[in-house]
């Protein structure tokens, strides 16, 4: 491993990643443009892709973002790039934004959904390396995080290029191996809801403790006073769930794009690196 991707291992390793952080004052506004969204409950009208939202600025700030829900747009408040979107600015096109360099909109707008994915899993290996009890998988988990920021910094033809579905299939078995021995430690049988339809329901007060909920449908459930202490909540959809008074503590793979969509309130126990949301 070469000594700057030792470097960054290191720093995944301890959770010192601020380039998986999204910096809207380096990007150029790319999730308001590049991405698509249709009128419904979350955005409150239609916007194809490559066309500019009305909201963003000429300096690519949004325009209401103090005040997306009270417009509709809460879909917004709940999109997290993972830094994606000052790597295709910054790095990808070298600074050079779509206006000034109009040639180059549309390809800059087909690499940003698709660095959007490779820091996503970017992340996942960051924290699978800070579990210290996933320490078998270290090695493989580093030579992953190495290959897949190489990958983030090829040219945009490369990125667009990329079958980013297979990566995930490569990544996938280690973040679940890491998940499984960070969740040994808790004691009884871990319940398994992967992949299950839990739209709606009601689990108050459940005992989820150490349990899979990889990628779960838990919109609208309530999981008030719920024991989600260890539980892997890898791309569980969380929209509208009640968290109030959840236990949280030591979930893995909980994003902050997951805490915004759902509902909590003061009593919710989050995870030290997460951030209660403003609306709860």
């Amino acid at each position: 491993m070469s000594p700057q991707h030792e470097a960054l291992a290191t720093s995944a390793a301890s959770g010192d990643r601020k380039d998986l952080q999204a910096d809207c004052a380096n990007c150029f506004g790319l999730c308001c443009v590049a991405l698509p969204f249709a009128r419904s409950a979350d955005f409150a009208v239609d916007k194809a892709a490559g066309q500019p939202c009305s909201h963003l600025r000429t300096d690519f700030r949004c325009g209401i973002h103090e005040r997306l829900r009270d417009k509709g747009y809460s879909g917004c408040t709940v999109f997290d790039c993972f830094g994606a979107g000052q790597k295709v600015s910054q790095v990808t096109f070298g600074g050079t934004d779509w206006r000034r360099a109009p040639e180059s909109a549309r390809s800059m707008f087909e690499v940003f959904p698709v660095m959007r994915q490779l820091h996503e899993l970017l992340h996942y290996v960051t924290e699978a390396l800070g579990l210290a009890a996933a320490r078998p998988v270290h090695k493989e988990l580093r030579r992953a995080l190495a290959r897949i920021d190489g990958l983030t910094r090829g040219s945009a033809e490369s990125i667009t290029g990329l079958d980013v579905n297979a990566l995930r299939g490569e990544v996938n078995p280690l973040l679940l191996r890491a998940s499984e021995l960070a969740r040994a430690r808790v004691p009884g049988r871990r319940k398994n809801h992967r992949g299950a339809d839990l739209i709606g329901a009601r689990l108050s007060g459940a005992d989820l403790r150490g349990a899979s909920l990889r990628g779960a449908l838990l919109v609208a459930a309530d999981l008030g006073r719920a024991d989600l202490r260890d539980a892997d909540l890898i791309g569980a959809d969380l929209r509208d769930a009640d968290l109030g008074g959840a236990d949280l503590t030591g979930a893995l793979f909980l994003t902050q794009a997951q805490l915004d969509a759902a509902r909590g309130d003061a009593t919710t126990v989050l995870p030290p690196a997460l951030s209660r949301p403003a609306h709860w």
